[in-house]
């Protein structure tokens, strides 16, 4: 199995952090179909204390939670590091594996409070080109 770090793949991380920055902005916005744009049909959210099986669920509860606790807060992604694996020829194929560390900021605040970072993993495949999010997880980072 090929695999390259993110030093080696600057075309695709520069994607990767596209869509992370997508994903946030679309969260920020509290725009639920554009959040999950950037997620497979079949796609996994493991959050701590429950599991999102499928688009359709992540959307329903992204949807409540924008409307909800979430409005108007907007979510930090940093990038930590990327392992590739899988490449596909012609922009096919190929998955990755990211690690970032990731906070939700509320309403008027310019910085997560401590308890709201996290760290997650994001693993993403490249279909025709684009980079999707086929499964998430993310749990609490240490202080």
């Amino acid at each position: 199995m090929a695999t390259r770090t993110l030093d080696d793949a600057d075309a695709d991380a520069d994607a990767l952090r596209q869509v992370l920055a997508a994903v946030s902005r679309a969260w920020e916005a509290g725009d639920v179909d554009a959040f999950v744009a950037y997620y497979t049909e079949g796609a996994s959210a493991i959050l701590p204390g429950f599991a999102l099986l499928g688009r359709a669920a992540i959307r329903d509860a992204m949807g409540d939670a924008f409307a909800g606790p979430l409005k108007g807060s907007r979510r930090i992604h940093q990038l930590h590091s990327v392992r590739f694996l899988n490449d596909g020829e012609d922009g096919g194929g190929g998955t990755a594996i990211a690690i970032s560390r990731s906070g939700t900021a509320l309403p008027g605040e310019t910085e997560p409070a401590q308890d709201r970072w996290s760290m997650a993993t994001w693993v993403l495949s490249r279909h025709a080109g684009r980079w999707l999010v086929e499964s998430y997880h993310d749990c609490p980072a240490a202080p």
